[in-house]
């Protein structure tokens, strides 16, 4: 059984979505099973319908108003870099209001049900597994919700909730408990592939192999609060890959590795369209060469 896996990495799931483009277009991969946490919870179940052209329009025109319904970030220039600062009058808003997060992702919840139809997830349930992270805060514990297992509206709504990075998007209330980003939990969810039965799995990682370089912290107290957090995803997602790579040996599965080959962008909750569309591109081209890599480890000899 083939799995797909796809971390946590906001706007960085372009260059996710074209490294998946190349292993279901030129590598003619078929798996069984996909799993995604955050973004990559986004990614799947369009990868899985096997409709690569929708999710690239998707990532390619994406835009700070169609996440938030209130966001609680400005995005500002220098130097040729960008960086966030607080939106005062939005954070302030949603203290008035008694919420408990600095911003809204209202408006991702709807584009969610706009681009992923309900006759696509009746399709992907015949015989397709696909799998969101989430972060049940109340237990205290990640959950990984299947299509197999959910209502069209269900399903939808635990897309959105792995995708609520608190305390600046949705804190969301389901089934009477409290839920937010996968990503708080586990990053890339290998093993959990493995533990549903995978043999074979493709994971692609939205950070650089090597995390040995210097980040550019916050320069107000919101902006350096993103900064820490970045910084303990960062904590999780190498103690996932670590476990997952454990796991692999100890039941002989195959393990496949796709980085970002460079530090890709300081904020990913920063979506530039063109940015994005870059990614994407350098995604499917870094794909080939991995691919290509791995053969010639296989095959050293000249040819």
């Amino acid at each position: 059984m083939k799995a797909l896996v796809i971390s946590g990495g906001g706007s960085k799931g372009a260059f996710a979505g074209g490294v998946a483009q190349y292993l279901l277009e030129k590598e003619n991969k078929k798996y069984d099973m996909f799993l995604g946490t955050s973004t990559g919870s986004l990614l799947i179940p369009h990868l899985a319908d096997n409709n690569v052209p929708k999710v690239y329009d998707i990532y390619t025109s994406v835009t700070q108003r169609k996440i938030f319904s209130n966001n609680p970030f400005v995005v500002k220039k220098k130097d040729g870099r960008e960086y966030v600062s607080i939106n005062y009058f939005n954070v302030i808003w949603q203290l008035i209001k008694g919420k408990r997060t600095f911003g809204e992702s209202k408006n991702l919840r709807k584009n969610i049900r706009r681009n992923f139809t309900k006759a696509e997830f009746e399709r992907l349930r015949q015989d397709k597994e696909v799998i969101v992270t989430v972060s049940n805060l109340s237990k205290n514990r990640v959950e990984y919700k299947s299509i197999k297992e959910c209502s069209y509206e269900d399903f939808c709504d635990w897309i959105w909730i792995s995708c609520n990075y608190i305390p600046f998007m949705s804190l969301a209330k389901k089934e009477g408990f409290e839920y937010a980003d996968g990503g708080l939990g586990c990053v890339v969810p290998i093993r959990e592939a493995i533990k549903r039965g995978a043999t074979e799995v493709d994971a692609i990682i939205l950070e650089a192999e090597n995390m040995e370089y210097n980040k550019v912290l916050g320069k107000n107290p919101f902006s350096l609060m993103v900064s820490l957090f970045g910084f303990l995803l960062d904590q999780v997602e190498f103690h996932d890959i670590v476990e997952g790579k454990l796991s692999a040996i100890n039941k002989n599965v195959k393990l496949n590795l796709y980085y970002t080959p460079t530090k890709l962008t300081e904020n990913s909750l920063v979506f530039n369209k063109k940015l994005m569309a870059t990614w994407w591109e350098q995604g499917y081209v870094y794909a080939g060469e991995r691919i290509k890599q791995q053969q010639e480890a296989k095959d050293p000899s000249p040819k």
